[in-house]
């Protein structure tokens, strides 16, 4: 069983093999995971070999799944400052999952551990020695599920081996990153220390300059909190556009709304400048996969994107670029494959988790 518990719902996915033979999404309020729900899904699917959860933070410890324990799920608790807005509802999914199942092995899958490879270049800020050392400062990356089975899907659609392309996995949802990944390691990444820096999203700023956020707190007296709630939770394209949804931002940009032309402006600007600074970090490009919700779904986003990347040799065929799951959408001519790809978390998590138990 997988649990990937998210801002606002917890996906609940029973696996056989790479089988899914149950899936629920269950709605997750302040309270925490909606454990009543939980306990009806476990009573109707049967009680499962192994739990499977998605952990955003593993900090500079978890660099792979690892089984959870009393100790590991203490240190969880801890990284919950390093992720505010994701942390708690996996620990809560975690908390509800375990009182249903005390007795069923668990296995922690972390959105950090596939940006582990990184180089030193690509992980470190500039920032004081004694922040790195004490406070473990440094770019994380998030994301790494969906990264990580993105990039392997690429190589299973192009019939190439991983090992032998250069890849950079565009993962666009309410949260977005970009991936750079090298022979089927992450060499570089959009997000950082928190999944807040790298692309607009849904409600998150992305990247912005360090000093605004040191003027808002000395002139205008705005407390951390303030400040952290409106980047997470009122940014993107939110405040751009006035809607979170980029169904909707497109439509409205489609009817010559100003605001959400803009937003749709911003959003392919920000992309397009980390697509290639993703090839610059592995000299080069064999293929872009774009995933996630919006990755799946905006023919429009992969269009634009592609046009702005065409000097890097990458074109979309118009009418292959309407579909939204495992195509190939390339033109005829381009140097570079561009793909769709359905994300499966679920899939890499359960993968992970048997690998504990029974080795890759």
């Amino acid at each position: 069983m997988v649990v990937n518990a998210g801002s606002s719902s917890m996906k609940v996915s029973l696996l056989d093999g790479d089988v899914l033979e149950e899936h629920a999404e269950l709605a997750v309020g302040p309270a925490g995971a909606g454990a009543g729900r939980l306990d009806e899904l476990i009573s109707d699917w049967g009680r499962p070999d192994v739990v499977g959860h998605r952990i955003v933070h593993g900090g500079r410890r978890f660099t792979g799944p690892v089984r959870i324990d009393a100790d590991v799920e203490q240190q969880l608790r801890a990284l919950t400052d390093l992720a505010p807005l994701h942390q708690p509802r996996s620990i809560a999914a975690l908390d509800a999952v375990t009182t249903l199942l005390p007795d069923v092995p668990a296995v922690a899958s972390f959105d950090t551990a596939f940006h582990a490879s990184m180089p030193a270049e690509s992980s470190t800020y500039a920032v004081p020695t004694d922040w790195r050392d004490k406070y473990g400062i440094r770019r994380y990356g998030f994301h790494g599920l969906s990264h990580a089975f993105c990039s392997e899907r690429v190589a299973q659609l192009l019939d190439r081996p991983v090992t032998e392309l250069r890849i950079v996995s565009c993962h666009l949802g309410a949260g977005a990153s970009l991936a750079a990944v090298l022979n089927g390691r992450s060499v570089d990444t959009t997000m950082g220390f928190t999944p807040l820096e790298g692309l607009v999203m849904a409600t998150r700023c992305g990247s912005v300059d360090p000093g605004l956020v040191l003027w808002l707190q000395e002139h205008e007296r705005l407390s951390p909190r303030e400040i952290a709630t409106a980047l997470e939770e009122r940014s993107g394209l939110l405040a751009l556009a006035g809607t979170a949804d980029m169904r909707e931002v497109e439509s409205a940009a489609e009817q010559g709304d100003p605001d959400s032309v803009l937003a749709l402006d911003v959003y392919v600007h920000r992309l397009v400048a980390g697509v290639a600074a993703m090839c610059a970090a592995m000299g080069g490009i064999d293929a872009i996969a774009f995933t996630g919700g919006v990755g799946e779904h905006s023919p429009i986003v992969r269009a634009r994107a592609a046009v702005r990347l065409g000097f890097l040799g990458i074109m979309v065929d118009a009418e292959a670029n309407e579909a939204t799951s495992d195509t190939n959408v390339t033109a005829e001519g381009a140097r570079v494959s561009t793909l769709v790809v359905t994300a499966r978390e679920d899939l890499q998590i359960a993968r992970e988790a048997r690998a504990v138990f029974t080795g890759p």
